[in-house]
């Protein structure tokens, strides 16, 4: 599968792949989320979507629906980094799904210049706004 392509491409599967492997940490039933930050081909941060520091991991209610102090695999990664002594000004964010409005915003003002994505999510607009961003966007689907 990785013999036609360009490093970049052959690099933002592997990243992708691990990604997806590190949505498995969720807790969350209804969907499994991963993020991995890469800066100078190095992992910066990583996340998952999961309840913060101190909550019970439980993501959905007794009706399936998310509480809505759950953390996307985005913020987790984002916020993260912010902890640290790396930047992510100038990274690449590869996430499993798609990212929401929200973390869009968050990816814009933390200086994230790509983002590659394995699933669309129904709703779009984030990826929209990162386009108008000026960010790179891929969609990199299985």
């Amino acid at each position: 599968m990785y013999n036609n392509m360009d490093k970049q491409t052959k690099r933002d599967h592997l990243y992708m792949k691990m990604a997806r492997t590190w949505s498995e940490n969720s807790y969350c039933v209804r969907r499994k989320v991963g993020a991995l930050l890469v800066k100078h081909q190095m992992i910066i941060s990583d996340g998952y979507n999961g309840t913060p520091s101190g909550f019970p991991n439980v993501c959905e209610d007794e009706n399936n629906v998310s509480f809505p102090y759950v953390l996307h695999a985005e913020a987790n990664a984002i916020t993260k980094v912010a902890r640290s002594n790396n930047s992510s000004d100038g990274a690449t964010l590869y996430v499993t799904t798609s990212p929401c409005m929200e973390c869009s915003k968050l990816i814009i003002q933390s200086g994230i210049k790509r983002v590659v994505y394995g699933e669309k999510y129904r709703i779009m607009d984030g990826v929209e706004l990162l386009q108008r961003a000026g960010i790179e966007v891929i969609f990199l689907g299985e």
